[in-house]
């Protein structure tokens, strides 16, 4: 039967030798033999059980996890075991990692519209990423209470065109303008503004945020710090984030 020094183990597996002796050391590949001159000497099946070590080290499975294999007289009793928490473990990371990958994206795709690109400016980006969960709650619950008033508008339009009747659409205003009054107000104590020049997180009233331009994503407003004026990116109010936590 052949026999295998520790450099040819590791070439025939395509690993270092330092590899081949480490595993030696912890004990799941020990050398059959030794030579006259006191060489590690492994056999055949030594080889074959190096790669099947090589392989469960690439699924990511632990020394320890495969130490404990080996030393199991019943390893089908554990291998399905093993298997399936180093799966949920690779489910998790590809989750992480995905998670990553799509915060980079958006990273990526923020700093374009930035003019002058600075640390601030990419802390200013975070804190609107990180606070992106809160602001979707805030929209989705203006979307869902606008839903009922908007088809109410649209069945008292289709009467009035219909039937010429006119109480329907009365009533309809007369929801629609506390709605639309309740619901700035709502918005407007749940959001905050980032001042591109001093990058401070801000409040502002009620008024000037209402009859402030505006872009879906910014207001044209007056930072309280600096005093610049200009388009402000919107946010989540801080005390809304703390709320919620």
């Amino acid at each position: 039967m052949s026999t295998y020094t520790t450099g040819e183990v590791a070439k025939l597996c395509g690993v270092t030798v330092r590899t081949v002796q480490y595993y030696d050391s912890r004990g799941i590949l020990t050398p059959s033999s030794l030579s006259e001159g006191g060489r590690r000497l492994y056999s055949e099946d030594d080889v074959s059980k190096m790669r099947i070590i090589c392989f469960l080290r690439e699924l990511g499975f632990s020394i320890d996890a495969i130490s404990k294999l080996l030393k199991e007289e019943h390893p089908e009793n554990v291998i399905m075991l093993l298997i399936n928490g180093q799966e949920q473990e690779l489910t998790q990371q590809l989750s992480e990692q995905k998670e990553k990958l799509e915060k980079l994206q958006a990273l990526k795709k923020e700093l374009k519209s930035v003019e002058n690109i600075s640390f601030e400016s990419i802390g200013d980006i975070a804190y609107t990423m990180t606070n992106k969960k809160e602001m979707k709650k805030i929209h989705m619950t203006m979307l869902l209470t606008g839903i009922p008033v908007a088809l109410l508008q649209c069945a008292a339009i289709i009467l009035l065109i219909l039937t010429g009747i006119r109480w329907p659409l009365i009533v309809w205003a007369a929801v629609a303008i506390p709605w639309g009054i309740l619901i700035s107000k709502y918005y407007f104590d749940h959001t905050a503004y980032i001042c591109p020049e001093c990058h401070e997180v801000f409040r502002s009233s009620f008024k000037e945020a209402f009859f402030a331009p505006h872009t879906p994503k910014t207001r044209k407003l007056t930072c309280p710090k600096c005093s610049h004026k200009g388009y402000c990116v919107e946010t989540v109010n801080p005390t809304t984030v703390k709320s919620s936590t």
